[in-house]
């Protein structure tokens, strides 16, 4: 076995040898020009290995356009295609290839229905995030790449030639610096010079920008974040190609001399093609070209010409009646063919006819200035517009102009539904949306609905760009915003009815949009010189119906604002249009833009008030981390919840939510669930939701706020006496509360009564302190009125005060020890918490008291008819606010704070009464007089032994005060107020 083991090794090794010895004679060449390696085991094979090997010819043209250094390569790699060239600028690079097809289809038409545009994530050194981790379906970015190199080069095909042409453009690599969409394109304009395709080019495409009113060649992608013109532009020497702007509001004027400046830089491209096609293109091969012959032309036409022009010259046709009529003729000289037999007229019948047709509305147009409607050529179709007729959704808005109808709904939603930009250049997330739908039923067809769709996608772009200019920032407006449009009908033109529509219905939203945004399409007819090339004659027609499009040279399409243009796309269908026709052409797309202005400002003119019960609502909350981590929940399963059962979105960033709801009812459900999981900032004077969780003889503890708890004081249940706690409230009861203040300890202090509407008429009750005579009605005087104001200004300062404490603004959770602690704290707050002491009055014989004034009755009265129109005053312990309005002298001011002392006085005097027995806390009231002992003499005042362990306080007037006492002496006083602390605030009697 060994030895077998043996053999087998030393065979497997022969053949290895073998096989080395064979690879080794073959050529391997490194792909540099003019180079190649070969390895050779004898000289006799020199000559064999030397004509085996094939040279990598590399061709390569290198120019500057705009302060960028830009090549043209071609033969390193893709060498099997019809033509393939890499440009290159600064570390981005761009492959085009061209083919076509080798077969001669019988077609009346220029397949080039694959120009394919593709950013693949290896170009950036990403790999992609999906689940294949690979590349999908082509996305709306590479569509519209593909659109904008297609509008171009497909009118530069000789007319005839209908083979299949497939152009694929792929970012090799990209440094971000750069949009690649106008290298693919100029590299395509290459290729196809490189080529043996028929085709009258080369092209040249540019992008400028202007920053400061400065424009600028070949712009970055950052300096055209402070661009307010992004302006695409390609032509041939002579002649525009296409056009393409997004625009900040700019002026025709600004527009066209942007254009002007960019054709001679866009040229600067054509040459080096030239120079690259003279080195390394192909000769251009024979392709059998589909034309119709002279005499079919002149048979078919002189079958149909009147009839059609019959037709045209009939303004009362509408579009699909006319186009009835136009099959009609057709059918009619189909029939007559086929009896004459006449096999070859009838395989051009329908390009003949459709030839015949353009020749006799353009002939008319031309020579008479009549269209097919009867309209004059700058004159705009009938206009319709309703805003807000869906009132089920966020915005809504119709707008037809002539048969073309477009309906327009707006959808709001929070940031996190803006949309993810997966490209390799520009935003990562857009926030404005427009989606462009164009069922089949609005030409009245059978179609099947797809996937994305080139010309949906283009039309949606170009009418988001033409909004884009007007929306608010995102700072103001915070909402992602989506346009869904759906045409209802066509007949031209339905991507600026796009506009038009979208405009009003965002205003329908409630968005705050700069102004109004108009749209609309310009054609051209023209006749040209057929020697020369050049245009004789022309037409600018303004608002151009579905079929003066199809037969017309131009597609202009103009959206902005009365203060300038937004947006811009100009396809054309001839090979090239003079620059000066376009620049002409913006004037009367200027007053056409102006006359749909004013028909949707008549509509609606401002943005509507998002008070409906339909209008959504945003908030935008800050949390801490800990907090949004609670919310969201493992995996999410928390928030995914909330969100399932409200309808509403929520996006969480770091340390902020957003929540969107559909309206102001699913705003508060969600904010009510959020407020239970992690809570919100505790303000005085804010209601919550609790939930109650045990019950006291002295109240019951609320747990509120996401977890903090918080005391409901039996006092604080109800305006009615309340006996038994348990009648009123249960454990697991949820009760809408509101925060009133803090204890000393830091507790919170919740009331329901204060949510309660009050039952009965408003008591004289200053804080459950003081209870002093209530006027009769007929001796309501004005003083009356004023003094209630001040008891009700003095309770306002608290509330300001206590909310400036920073300290309620985050809370720890809330434990209260005793039944007797609570009592205090509520005798506390009972008894002139919201009271600041002020000085008494100081004990001098010579102060005389007077009486309060008033402005009712004769002031010669007796003292008891003063007492009984007296208002009710306010304590000494308020401070009285005089505003800066007010022109009193000082006396007068003086003179009434006495006028209120005494009022106090009075009314003290009145309801003074003796202490029976030893003094307690229980017995001390209001008004009481009793005998004090000094017990201490300070700089401000007195502090007073009232007996029963109950000590008083007694402030000076003036900071002499105190030498007038001693330690030990007893005087008589009366019990005016109690501080915060429960203290009793005293005044000394005068003797008389």
């Amino acid at each position: 076995m060994a030895s077998v083991a043996i053999t087998r090794r030393n065979h497997l090794l022969s053949s290895l040898l073998r096989c080395r010895t064979l690879y080794s004679r073959r050529t391997i060449t490194t792909g540099r020009p003019t180079f190649a390696a070969s390895i050779s085991t004898s000289p006799a094979d020199t000559d064999t290995l030397g004509s085996r090997t094939k040279i990598l010819e590399t061709f390569r043209e290198e120019f500057e356009i705009g302060s960028r250094i830009i090549t043209l390569e071609t033969g390193k790699i893709a060498r099997f295609a019809n033509g393939a060239v890499v440009l290159g600028m600064d570390d981005t690079n761009v492959l085009s290839t061209v083919c076509s097809a080798k077969g001669d289809g019988v077609r009346d038409f220029l397949p080039l229905t694959t120009v394919d545009y593709q950013e693949k994530q290896f170009a950036q050194g990403v790999i992609p995030g999906t689940y294949m981790r690979r590349e999908g379906a082509p996305k709306e970015r590479e569509l519209l790449c593909g659109r904008l190199i297609d509008r171009p080069i497909r009118p530069l095909f000789p007319a005839g030639f209908y083979h299949e042409v497939q152009v694929m453009a792929s970012v090799l690599s990209s440094d971000g610096k750069q949009d690649p969409d106008v290298m693919a394109a100029n590299a395509t304009s290459a290729a196809l010079m490189l080529s043996d395709i028929p085709w009258d080019g080369p092209i040249g495409m540019i992008r400028v920008g202007r920053i400061d009113g400065h424009l600028v060649v070949n712009p970055s992608m950052d300096e055209l974040k402070l661009s307010d013109l992004n302006l695409v532009y390609a032509c041939t020497r002579d002649k525009t190609m296409m056009i393409d702007v997004q625009a900040h509001e700019i002026s025709e004027k600004d527009l066209e001399a942007a254009f002007r400046f960019a054709h001679p830089e866009a040229v600067k491209f054509i040459e080096p093609q030239l120079k690259l096609a003279a080195k390394a293109g192909k000769q251009k091969k024979e392709y059998t070209l589909s034309l119709v012959s002279d005499r079919t032309m002149d048979k078919i036409r002189n079958l149909t010409e009147k009839p059609i022009e019959a037709i045209f010259t009939d303004p009362s046709y509408g579009k699909f009646e006319r186009g009835e009529a136009l099959d009609k003729i057709g059918q009619d000289v189909k029939g007559i063919l086929e009896e004459e037999g006449d096999e070859e007229s009838l395989k051009g019948l329908s390009k003949t006819v459709d030839t015949v047709r353009k020749q006799v509305v353009r002939r008319r147009i031309i020579n008479e200035g009549f269209r097919l409607d009867g309209r004059c050529l700058d004159e705009v179709r009938p206009l319709y517009c309703e805003a807000g007729n869906l009132p089920g959704l966020h915005g809504s808005a119709l707008f037809s102009r002539g048969d073309t109808q477009v309906l327009c709904t707006v959808t709001l939603g929070a940031p996190g539904d803006a949309q993810r930009l997966d490209s390799i250049v520009g935003p990562p997330t857009k926030r404005f949306m427009l989606h462009y739908s164009f069922p089949p039923y609005c030409i009245n067809e059978v179609g099947k609905r797809t996937g994305l769709n080139r010309r949906e996608v283009g039309h949606g772009t170009l009418a988001e760009k033409a909004l884009l200019a007007v929306l608010p920032r995102e700072l103001d407006f915070p909402y992602t915003v989506r346009i869904n449009s759906e045409v209802m009908g066509s007949d031209g033109s339905t991507s600026m009815a796009t506009v038009c529509g979208g405009s009003m219905a965002l205003m329908d939203a409630g968005i705050p949009l700069k102004d109004h945004v108009a749209g609309l399409s310009v054609g051209l007819v023209t006749e040209v010189d057929p020697s020369t090339g050049n245009v004789d004659q022309y037409r600018i027609l303004t608002d151009i119906l579905g079929l003066e499009d199809h037969l017309g040279d131009m597609d202009f399409k103009i959206a902005g604002t009365r203060n300038g243009i937004t947006a811009i796309q100009l396809d054309i269908k001839p090979a090239g249009i003079p620059l000066d026709i376009i620049c002409e052409s913006l004037e009367p797309a200027y007053k056409g833009r102006l006359r749909i202005l004013e028909r949707m400002e008549q509509e609606i003119n401002s943005a509507r008030t998002q008070d409906g019960r339909n209008s959504p609502r945003l908030v935008t909350l800050k949390y801490s981390n800990d907090d949004l981590r609670r919310l969201i929940g493992p995996l999410g399963a928390l928030k995914t919840k909330i969100e399932e059962e409200t309808g509403a979105r929520m996006s969480v960033s770091d340390g902020t939510l957003t929540i969107v709801a559909k309206n102001q009812s699913v705003m508060e459900k969600v904010q009510e669930k959020v407020d239970l999981i992690i809570g919100r900032a505790i303000e005085v004077g804010g209601v919550y939701k609790g939930i109650v969780t045990s019950i006291k003889e002295y109240g019951a503890f609320v747990e509120f706020n996401g977890g903090q708890h918080g005391l409901l004081h039996v006092s604080e249940l109800s305006h009615e006496p309340v006996s038994r706690i348990s009648d009123v409230i249960s454990v697991g009861q949820q009760l809408s509360l509101m925060c009133i203040g803090q204890d000393l300890r830091g507790n919170i202090k919740l009331s329901l009564k204060a949510t309660l509407p009050q039952k009965t008429k408003k008591s004289d009750m200053v804080d459950g302190s003081l209870n002093v005579l209530k006027p009769k009605p007929d001796s309501y005087t004005p003083e009356q009125e004023e003094q209630n104001s001040a008891v009700k200004d003095l309770q306002d300062d608290k509330d300001t005060s206590t909310k400036s404490n920073p300290s309620y603004s985050s809370m720890a959770p809330i434990v209260i020890r005793s039944a007797v602690e609570c009592d205090e704290e509520e005798k506390s707050a009972g008894l002139g918490s919201n009271l600041k002491p002020k000085r008494a009055l100081k004990p001098k014989s010579s102060q005389k008291l007077k009486t309060l004034k008033t402005q009712s009755g004769s002031e010669s009265g007796s003292t008891a008819s003063k007492k009984a129109r007296i208002a009710k005053p306010y304590l000494l312990t308020e401070k009285r606010n005089y505003g800066d309005n007010d022109t009193s002298s000082d006396e007068d001011k003086n003179e009434v704070k006495v006028e209120h002392k005494n009022a106090v006085l009075d009314y003290l005097k009145d309801q003074e009464c003796e202490v029976k027995g030893p003094m307690d806390a229980k017995k001390l009231k209001l008004g009481m007089k009793v005998t004090a002992k000094i017990l201490q003499v300070r700089a401000r005042g007195l502090v007073l032994d009232l007996g029963g362990g109950i000590n008083g306080m007694y402030k000076f007037e003036s900071d002499g005060g105190k030498e007038e006492f001693e330690v030990g002496n007893e005087v008589h006083v009366q019990c005016t107020s109690f501080t915060s602390k429960g203290i009793p605030v005293m005044s000394i009697i005068q003797d008389d």
